[in-house]
């Protein structure tokens, strides 16, 4: 027998999820609005960025690296390099300054690149220290009980495999990826189980949303919709992932709340469309398996 809701049933559940896209937008107003988001941008400002041949340098000699900066730089952020750490090595410009004639006769003293050199760098994870500003925090805990394998074979009703790893190969720190062309969606386990369903969810928003490379012209909309779409999955099930989904749009958004509300409003037919999917496919799954079985969800 096919699961079908009822009408009544379907604007309820419609409702409740324009709810919770209406409780996200304002978790991350709330969010850029906060002291501890200023002091992330602070952070953030004081941290060099480096460029592209510099980044392929630091992941070929430290390949989980995620925040680089001087021993010099790490001590103004109020940590220490730990005893007995090797540095990173990256090229940084060796300046000079020459004089140059100006239109007006004068001259101007200006610095040039002349050459570049090595110079020592550390990770975040080579030092301790004061803990840095961080908007987006992984789930800790539990999640609920066989929820991870139903997303799983939700997956596969729409082609894609799911497989788990300790962490995604080639992409340090990521906590999970959704690859296309293979139709393939890896989850880094040596995460808790909650995160490892949150993952879950948002790849499979992925692959429901941005399977042609027109919908993926956008990265920061792409992330917006899925972490969107997995926390209104998420908050049906009963999971409250807002520590990390409030930031991470956040994040993606470049801190505008105002952005955030605008794309949220743009997308959330998309958003709505790729959550219902992935409810209502647990749903008809649990339905078929036992007809009075516990969904795990709330009211929806």
């Amino acid at each position: 027998m096919t699961y079908v809701p009822s009408a009544a049933k379907q604007a309820e559940a419609n409702t409740r999820r324009e709810e919770l896209l209406s409780k996200l937008t304002e978790g991350i107003d709330k969010l850029t609005e906060s002291a501890e988001w200023q002091k992330y941008l602070d952070c953030q400002a004081r941290f060099h960025h480096y460029s592209f041949r510099n980044c392929l340098l630091i992941v070929s000699q430290h390949p989980t690296a995620t925040q680089v900066a001087s021993f010099k730089k790490w001590q103004e952020m109020g940590r220490q390099v730990n005893k007995g750490e090797t540095s990173l090595r990256i090229l940084a410009p060796s300046l000079r300054k020459v004089e140059i004639e100006a239109e007006d006769g004068k001259t101007d003293e200006v610095r040039k690149v002349t050459g570049f050199r090595l110079v020592p760098v550390f990770d975040i994870s080579q030092t301790s220290g004061v803990e840095l500003p961080e908007p987006v925090k992984l789930l800790d805990g539990e999640a609920p009980q066989g929820v991870f394998g139903r997303l799983t074979r939700f997956a596969e009703s729409i082609g894609f495999r799911v497989q788990v790893t300790p962490e995604v190969e080639g992409h340090p720190g990521a906590n999970g990826l959704c690859e296309y062309g293979p139709k393939l969606i890896t989850v880094a386990g040596e995460r808790s189980a909650a995160q490892q369903v949150k993952t879950l969810a948002h790849e499979i928003g992925h692959a429901l949303l941005h399977g042609s490379a027109e919908s993926r012209a956008d990265r920061s909309v792409v992330e917006l919709e899925a972490e969107s779409a997995a926390y209104v999955v998420c908050s049906q099930l009963g999971m409250d992932t807002s520590g990390y989904s409030f930031g991470y749009v956040a994040v993606w958004q470049g801190g505008d709340a105002e952005k955030v509300r605008d794309q949220i409003k743009a997308s959330g037919g998309r958003i709505q469309q790729a959550s219902s999917a992935i409810i209502d496919g647990l749903e008809r799954a649990a339905e078929k398996a036992d007809p009075e079985a516990d969904l795990d969800f709330e009211a929806a």
